[in-house]
């Protein structure tokens, strides 16, 4: 009986990974695929959207925040991520998740490639959120399935090969790049079915173009393919910058801004109980820069609403007050300042709350690619001042939150003492750099945490609880259940990659 038990789930779960879901109440944009053998790039483009940010937000929430020090849910029971013990379960709900949406995405981009539904707008837009999927998917786990995978419902192909990392950059390369000729003078589509730009087809070019330099980036370091990604960065920003367009400005940002009005609510609200919203402290690293530097996003007084700062963090006694993280069990740190939720009110009105906030639904903004553009420059590849690309970063990192912030950065920059230091070594450079794209980075899906893997940078205090060894995870173990549905071809990956655990790293981590 248990022996069925477990193949029920693994085939439960194998379906979710090959067929394609969406979620209901998008009226007149959204039919079902489900329902209809006549699902259109329209009616699938925004749930896929919503349904992606969603798993994002909330893995950012209980994994990501702990591991890079931005909350710490205290406690002394086991399975902590903020003490990197992470167990093996965490890796089925993403390993889901991503690749059902994945069908979703390939859908739109089969069906807006046929005669009569023909769209290069609509293809454009799935290869970059494809290749956007893919990318947090190899980063997540390492050698995943690539080539074959999502073919279950067309090929009847349940046991996908795992691809090498390696081959799923150069070719997610090779998707951004076709993305970029597609949407070349493409028309914009349906602005209801699409959340995040409108349907505004050059905004979606400059996202899919953003999003080429930050895998770039992430390859850079890595011997056998650093000389051509650093090439391909320098043709992207400086020899060939008007075929491929990139981000402006805030205005650029892909960002899945929640209305509050069904179905672009948060799904943090009725995901998450009001009272787990609040039971996460904040991390004592996330919050004493802010302080140091009287950053404006936790400054009430000025820039705050209704006695809440943008970042909605509740002061404890009348100060900002954070939690070490990677505490060992027994020390029992008392819990100061923490998000608020909704239900909370501050001077008999509701209190501001990330927990229906629009910008939760972080996708990639402005500020990352200022960053970016920063490390490269700092490092010789392309024209441009880092100090420049530094400061503009650091400057629409809090005008995205404040927009109306009209304080001299370069004033604000020397007050803080963060200010860009030409004379310092790279190695500084690149924590300045790290640090400031740190919380540029906040709330987007798992990026502080694969950037840190990268760089190792901003450098985080090791507490006396760490598990690993203290070392910091290097990505989350595949499902359990791929090893009995799916066991020659993960028997293959783990042999490649030399394991599959927390500790294993993935290709571009090794040396």
């Amino acid at each position: 009986m248990k022996k069925n038990t477990y193949k029920i789930i693994a085939i439960t779960a194998l379906l979710a990974f090959v067929l394609p879901s969406c979620k209901k109440g998008f009226n007149d944009i959204n039919t079902s695929p489900n329902d209809t053998p006549n699902a259109l790039p329209q009616q699938l483009l925004a749930p896929a959207l919503v349904n992606t940010v969603s798993y994002n937000m909330f893995r950012n929430r209980n994994f990501t925040n702990e591991l890079m020090q931005v909350t710490v849910d205290a406690s002394d029971a086991e399975g902590k991520v903020f003490r990197y013990d992470v167990k093996r379960t965490w890796g089925d709900y993403l390993w889901n998740g991503w690749y059902t949406q994945l069908t979703n995405f390939k859908d739109i981009y089969a069906i807006a490639g046929q005669p009569l539904t023909s769209s290069k707008t609509y293809m454009g837009i799935s290869l970059i959120c494809q290749s956007w999927i893919y990318s947090m998917l190899t980063d997540t786990y390492g050698d995943v399935p690539y080539s074959e995978s999502n073919k279950g419902k067309d090929d009847n192909n349940f046991t996908p090969v795992f691809d090498k990392q390696k081959d799923i950059y150069l070719d997610l390369f090779k998707k951004l790049e076709e993305a970029n000729t597609l949407l070349n003078g493409a028309g914009n589509v349906l602005g209801g079915s699409d959340p995040v730009y409108a349907g505004n087809a050059l905004k979606w070019r400059k996202f899919g173009n953003t999003l080429y330099l930050r895998l770039l980036l992430r390859l850079s370091g890595k011997s056998e393919v650093a000389a051509s990604c650093i090439d391909k960065i320098k043709e992207i920003v400086d020899s060939n910058a008007s075929s491929y367009p990139l981000m402006a400005g805030n205005e650029d940002s892909a960002i899945l801004r929640w209305t509050g009005v069904a179905p672009y609510t948060s799904p943090f609200i009725g995901g998450v109980r009001e009272q787990d919203f609040r039971t996460p402290g904040i991390a004592s690293f996330f919050i004493d820069h802010l302080v140091v530097w009287n950053d404006p996003r936790i400054n009430i007084p000025t820039y705050g609403t209704n006695g809440v700062n943008r970042f909605a963090i509740v002061p404890y006694q009348g100060a900002y007050l954070g939690v070490p993280s990677g505490y060992a069990p027994g020390e029992n740190p008392v819990k100061k300042s923490y998000f608020y939720s909704t239900g909370q009110t501050v001077n008999s009105l509701p209190a501001a709350t990330l927990q229906s906030d629009p910008l939760t639904g972080m996708i990639m903004n402005y500020a990352e690619l200022q960053f970016i553009l920063a490390e490269a420059a700092a490092k010789g590849w392309i024209n441009g001042s880092a100090a420049g690309y530094y400061t503009n970063g650091a400057k629409s990192s809090i005008t995205l939150w404040l927009p109306t912030w009209a304080e001299d950065i370069n004033t604000f920059l020397a007050a803080a003492d963060i200010e860009w230091d030409e004379t310092a070594s790279l190695d500084q450079k690149m924590e300045s750099i790290h640090l400031q794209k740190y919380y540029a980075l906040f709330l987007t899906d798992l990026q502080q945490w694969f950037e840190y893997r990268r760089t190792g940078h901003p450098v985080l205090p090791k507490g006396t609880g760490l598990r690993n060894d203290g070392v910091m995870p290097a990505r989350l173990t595949y499902p359990v259940y791929v090893q009995s549905a799916n066991p020659t071809n993960y028997k293959a990956a783990v042999a490649a990659m030399g394991g599959d655990e927390i500790f294993t790293q993935v290709w571009w981590q090794k040396p």
